[in-house]
């Protein structure tokens, strides 16, 4: 007998009937899977659902209940987070002396995509709860997933939205250089400490360029995120017609990720609040993407 199963759920051995979702985001039909590019490619539509076949399935079919389902979810994501949050610290600290390996990224990359495909209403709960000492890492983490989630639905490649993701891994590797006592500082900051913290992309531009091995695309990012298309942003008040498509794309996952998280200096909004916030703002955030990024959230 089929089994309707969510798609978070499919995973290699499976045999998949169908994808409820339109033939034009994912046409096959009646095929066992077989590879973790097949898993990704389900997880990227905008299916809630698939059907499976268990007899001619290689694996066994997940009959737990959805509380269950959701508990296992919340610790792979949990697991995966803190081992990504552990290689990307060592990252940093290798950009510091010159040494990234910047191939060391792309499996980080790849891992929590994977995980915000497959829930991302509970990866953004998970990557919430960050301490002081892990927030820029753990922002970090999930402005990349942010960004590939977001990347994807826009029909971005799969090199393309890996490149991405690397990219909102590094965005705000400047943040090195600023002092944990202003980055964690519970009340407003001070002119002197308010330039310091708006000289990060810059920063970390010029540290990423040393690496050379590292792409434009990612350099860019990691320098303009902060620019708004008014042309209030920073560090060098770009506006709209300058600012390109996957800097838009990376300043709206950044700023969604920031407002949707606690600091020492303000609670964490809901997710529609900082959406309609953005939405709001069309002078500054690219109004399509704040939709497209709602959407994922659906």
């Amino acid at each position: 007998m089929v089994r309707r199963i969510p798609k978070h759920l499919v995973r290699k051995g499976m045999f998949v009937e169908s994808v409820e979702c339109p033939d034009a985001e994912f046409s096959s039909r009646r095929f066992l899977v077989q590879s973790d590019e097949t898993v990704r490619a389900i997880l990227a539509t905008s299916a809630v659902y698939a059907l499976v076949n268990p007899q001619k399935s290689t694996v066994e079919i997940d009959t737990s209940t959805p509380a269950a389902r959701q508990s296992e979810e919340r610790k792979r994501t949990a697991e995966t987070v803190a081992a990504a949050t552990s290689t990307l610290r060592g990252s940093f600290e290798a950009v510091r002396f010159g040494q990234l390996q910047v191939e060391t990224l792309a499996p980080v990359a790849d891992e929590i995509s994977d995980r915000i495909d497959a829930s991302p209403d509970v990866f953004l709960k998970v990557t919430r709860l960050k301490t002081k000492d892990e927030g820029t890492y753990v922002h970090s983490l999930a402005v990349s997933a942010l960004m590939m989630r977001l990347a994807r639905s826009l029909g971005h490649g799969d090199d393309a939205v890996r490149e991405l993701g690397v990219a909102g891994l590094l965005h705000d590797v400047g943040k090195l250089m600023v002092p944990n006592a202003i980055l964690n500082k519970s009340g407003g900051l001070e002119a002197d400490e308010r330039r310091l913290m708006r000289s990060h992309p810059e920063v970390g531009y010029r540290l990423l360029q040393e690496q050379g091995s590292l792409s434009d695309l990612v350099l860019d990012i990691c320098r303009h995120h902060h620019e708004m298309l008014d042309g209030s942003g920073y560090p060098l008040g770009l506006k709209a017609e300058q600012i390109s498509p996957e800097i838009r794309l990376s300043t709206v996952c950044d700023v969604f990720e920031a407002l949707t998280s606690a600091r020492p200096y303000k609670r964490a909004w809901s997710t529609r609040d900082a959406l309609n916030w953005m939405f709001d703002r069309g002078h500054m955030f690219d109004k399509k993407l704040v939709i497209r990024l709602g959407g994922i959230f659906a």
